[in-house]
């Protein structure tokens, strides 16, 4: 079983910044991509960015140039760098990720999706 656990949300004012933790852990052989989403309050959830599990990033148009997503493979972590943060970024944060849960090299992958429980992240002065 793998669990992915979020971190590091909270109160911040407009014009703050915020770094999310994700990590994953459990039984797995590799973890793939792994991504974050949000959803605002009575809004559906949307992507706010990807990175492989060699590093390469991609990002929704409208989260380009505030917040930068990396990893650590070591300890299986993704983070969120979030900048210059604005009320309307305000919403759970949700990190996902594809985990190869085979029990052996031997055997052929099986991806699972997974999602963290979110956490919350609010921006009010």
């Amino acid at each position: 079983q793998v669990q992915l656990v979020e971190s590091g949300g909270g109160l911040v004012q407009p014009g703050g910044s915020l770094r999310l933790s994700c990590v994953a852990s459990g039984s797995f052989f590799s973890i793939d991509a792994m991504g974050w989403y949000r959803q605002a309050p009575g809004k559906e959830r949307e992507l706010v960015g990807t990175i492989s599990s060699t590093g390469t990033t991609d990002y929704a148009d409208s989260m380009k140039g505030r917040f930068t997503i990396s990893r650590d493979n070591a300890k299986n972590t993704v983070y969120l760098q979030m900048n210059g943060l604005k009320p309307e970024d305000t919403a759970v944060y949700y990190c996902n990720c594809n985990a190869d849960v085979r029990s052996a090299w031997y055997y052929s992958p099986r991806y699972l999706t997974l999602w963290g429980q979110g956490i919350l992240v609010t921006v009010s002065s």
